[in-house]
């Protein structure tokens, strides 16, 4: 059960030419202070593959410690919250997504969390369609 709840290598979007298709060849939307850029690929050999990867602007936040704590929310809330996804896309093959924060005001874990939820359940509805 535990096993559930982790945020491993294997799930972190870090390869660079993954991350330029996703923005070349994904799609986009907005929810709240969030940007999701996303791509699902109907890849056979990875089905059920969920990769995500943050960001904070730097001009938003110029110090980096603050700009890692946003990161760390984020990343946080994905955690505890993925699994609703996780089971949709289990035949469907990968999901790449890559969450942008927009704002400039130091959130706190609730907004972050229910903008994260709030997400997943904009890309749990996608993938249905």
């Amino acid at each position: 059960m535990r096993s559930f709840y982790t945020l491993g290598k294997n799930e972190r979007l870090k390869s660079r030419k993954q991350i330029g298709l996703l923005f070349e060849k994904g799609r986009k939307f907005r929810s709240g202070n969030l940007r999701v850029h996303y791509l699902q690929s109907g890849s056979e050999t990875k089905d059920g593959e969920l990769q995500v990867g943050v960001t904070v602007s730097t001009k938003n936040f110029p110090h980096a410690h603050d700009r890692n704590r946003v990161k760390r929310m984020m990343r946080e809330s994905w955690r505890l919250n993925k699994n609703q996804l996780r089971e949709k896309m289990s035949a469907r093959g990968q999901l790449l997504v890559f969450l942008i924060y927009s704002s400039s005001e130091m959130p706190a874990f609730p907004q972050v969390d229910g903008e994260v939820k709030a997400v997943l359940k904009k890309l749990s509805e996608t993938i249905d369609q």
